[in-house]
């Protein structure tokens, strides 16, 4: 029986799948500067070329596209299914446990950037390739894992792979969680500013700032004040972590202080399951006893605008939900203010039913208001039937191997799928597991993995064969 064949083919892969998972981790495959021919810089492609050469040591047809994307073949066929993985991660960021650039084995665990999003998931794909290949099941079309270097930041990746090569008649993304993904959410991105004339009024706030990347919430943002104690400002730091549940500390520098906010970050799909350092630190700095100003008042804005703990637009008023893709969501995760003005960037996963009208023309009606500029970008969301075949031969998969119902869901996360007509995200997590994608110890199931490269060897037959 072909299921009794791959689940014996799994049985003595673990530490092979660990050995590979463990190299591509060693490297920090964060987007870098672009440089002649590295378009996202060093560690993308040096992540790539190692990628590469292990599936031409796996006896795989490879192609390196320039940088930006990599090819492994399992035939010469015509391409039927495209199974859409990536290589570079976003930043550690702070409070590991484990070394991020290490894989440590625990618990039947793996720690470690990119463990879970997407390397982990990217190997098992491949291996899937290879179960198909050594078990030596004939195939009428070919399978080609596609390997991207930039879906963490703008996926320029898959959009010049996909400008000069045709999409396959199937795709999916192993990129998310099981059962399947069928809708992803809109993503509306902002970049609002203001400036004021330098006000030298006593006590005031001289610098704020927290987050690095747009779709990561900070865990960790500060601010500094003059005119005010640490003695002073204690009692409010305390009432603001009882308010908030994240931490602050005060040291002084110089006669500043400089006050430390440490939350818990996590991915902007999912901003209630972190703790955003930089609203709660909004928050504490507009409740203290700082001399009126343009500055001042800019803090106290943007605390009512983004009150901490709001992570649906509420104040806003945007907040808004459909039966099919859920709330919409929305985080503060980049915001740096000076004593001349704050540049900050919020991050939104709109649902089927967000439009321009009751969106972004609210939002940017608010900000007028309030003379702050802004900037937009804006995707729509991306949505497959849950009754098409595809989708219908991916869930059967998956009852397969799990014996556990499969059905469609929704996520406020991206995936390469998400401009493609009828792609789906699909694995390689297992429900009820937390993998910290974009947090602090980032990790992922040994036994997921082995569970999803079975799903995909089934999945990869089913089309191809």
């Amino acid at each position: 029986m072909l299921q009794e064949q791959i689940q014996r083919y799994f049985e003595t892969r673990e530490d092979q799948m660990v050995d590979i998972i463990t190299k591509l981790v060693a490297i920090r495959s964060v987007r870098g500067e672009a440089q002649p021919g590295l378009p996202f810089g060093k560690g993308p492609a040096e992540a790539l070329a190692v990628a590469l050469a292990i599936a031409g040591e796996m006896g795989f047809a490879t192609d390196n596209v320039d940088n930006y994307v990599g090819t492994v073949d399992l035939n010469d066929q015509e391409t039927r299914l495209g199974i859409l993985c990536h290589l570079d991660v976003v930043t550690e960021g702070s409070g590991w446990s484990t070394p991020p650039y290490t894989v440590v084995k625990k618990d039947g665990m793996l720690f470690g950037r990119g463990t879970s999003d997407d390397k982990g998931p990217l190997v098992a794909a491949l291996f899937a390739l290879k179960a198909v290949k050594d078990l030596g099941i004939p195939l009428k079309y070919n399978a080609r894992l596609i390997l991207g270097t930039d879906e963490e930041t703008d996926s320029a990746d898959i959009k010049y792979y996909f400008a000069r090569h045709a999409a396959p008649p199937y795709t999916f993304s192993p990129d998310g969680f099981f059962p399947l993904t069928n809708t992803e959410k809109g993503s509306y991105k902002t970049t609002f500013t203001k400036s004021w004339a330098v006000s030298n009024a006593l006590p005031r706030i001289t610098a704020v700032k927290g987050g690095e990347i747009i779709n990561v919430i900070p865990g960790h943002a500060e601010a500094r004040v003059e005119g005010l104690t640490a003695t002073e400002l204690q009692p409010y730091c305390d009432a603001a972590a009882l308010a908030t549940g994240v931490q602050f500390d005060l040291n002084v520098e110089h006669g500043v202080v400089c006050i430390t906010a440490t939350g818990k970050g996590g991915h902007a799909a999912s901003p209630q399951k972190a703790n955003n350092a930089l609203t709660a630190l909004l928050s504490l700095l507009a409740s203290l006893p700082i001399a009126e100003s343009d500055s001042f008042s800019a803090i106290q804005q943007l605390s009512q605008l983004f009150p901490h703990g709001d992570y649906t637009g509420q104040a806003l008023g945007i907040a808004q939900s459909d039966e099919i893709s859920g709330p919409l969501t929305l985080s503060v995760n980049i915001f740096e203010q000076t004593l001349e003005g704050f540049k900050g960037r919020f991050d939104s996963r709109t649902p089927l039913c967000a439009t321009r009208e009751n969106c972004t023309d609210v939002v940017d009606a608010r900000f007028a208001a309030l003379g702050i500029q802004v900037e937009n970008k804006i995707i729509p969301p991306h949505h497959t039937p849950c009754d098409s075949p595809f989708v219908q031969t991916l869930l059967a998969a998956y009852e397969q191997y799990t014996g556990l119902n499969g059905f469609c869901e929704s996520t406020g996360g991206g995936t390469y799928v998400h401009d493609i007509e009828g792609g789906v995200a699909f694995g390689a997590i297992l429900p009820g597991f937390e993998p910290y994608f974009h947090g602090a110890d980032e990790r992922v199931r040994v036994a997921d993995l082995l569970t999803a490269a079975k799903i995909f060897t089934q999945v990869i037959i089913d089309l191809c064969a």
